[in-house]
């Protein structure tokens, strides 16, 4: 991801886990060790990104929906999968919004899936990209790219947005993806966003998909 926007990431949990604040804890108190262990790592990686910035070292506690509270004067996004843990984190008024997201290189497990998140010529779309660029999981990276855009809708609007609200367009060669928002989208400095850009990458097992909207115009 682009500057200015501080990133940080981890292929595993620590073994000594980085101490939480008491809301934290409170928090997950009820979660099975695996479910403790990345939320405990990605907020280790998330407070890392803040400090960069030069921000504090503050709880980070779920809110509405699940999306994560940032201490004032500053945004981010944070992901964590089997493998992989990370955050990106901007100050306000640099960045618009942020959203990434981490998945497993590999098929979604329940075929119906697909039926729910893929509009008909995104299916169109991802058999194509099976047929002239296999050795990546597609389906999974569409479920990684809209869940990208989802974490940089809700910030913006405290609204829901569906798997068939938005429609996507892969760029295998550029590794880039673009979103079409198919209900009104955000308004942001007087300016209606309709269409969100992001960018993938693959490796090591696993599929990462960014979108970060800077002042002005979408990146």
């Amino acid at each position: 991801m682009p500057p200015p926007l501080a990133v940080v990431e981890s292929f595993g949990d620590p073994e000594q886990p980085p101490p939480l604040f008491p809301e934290e804890e409170r928090a997950i108190a009820r979660a099975v060790d695996g479910r403790r262990r990345e939320f405990t790592t990605v907020r280790h990686c998330a407070r890392q990104a803040l400090a960069a910035l030069g921000g504090p070292a503050v709880p980070l506690l779920p809110g509405e929906r699940g999306a994560p509270g940032w201490p004032d004067g500053f945004l981010g996004s944070m992901t964590h999968c089997r493998g992989y843990r990370a955050a990106a984190v901007a100050r306000v008024g640099e960045v618009v919004g942020v959203g990434i997201d981490a998945e497993p290189d590999e098929p979604l497990r329940d075929r119906e899936v697909l039926r729910l998140i893929a509009l008909p010529e995104e299916r169109e779309m991802l058999a194509r990209l099976d047929a002239t660029h296999p050795g990546v999981s597609w389906e999974r990276l569409l479920f990684s790219a809209k869940e990208s855009v989802y974490k940089v809708w809700f910030p913006l609007t405290r609204k829901w947005l569906d798997f068939e609200e938005a429609r996507l367009v892969i760029d295998p060669e550029g590794r880039t993806f673009e979103a079409e928002l198919l209900v009104p989208g955000p308004v942001v400095d007087g300016a209606k966003i309709q269409n969100f850009s992001g960018r993938w990458t693959s490796g090591k097992g696993l599929l990462v998909t960014s979108i970060s909207l800077f002042p002005g115009l979408p990146e």
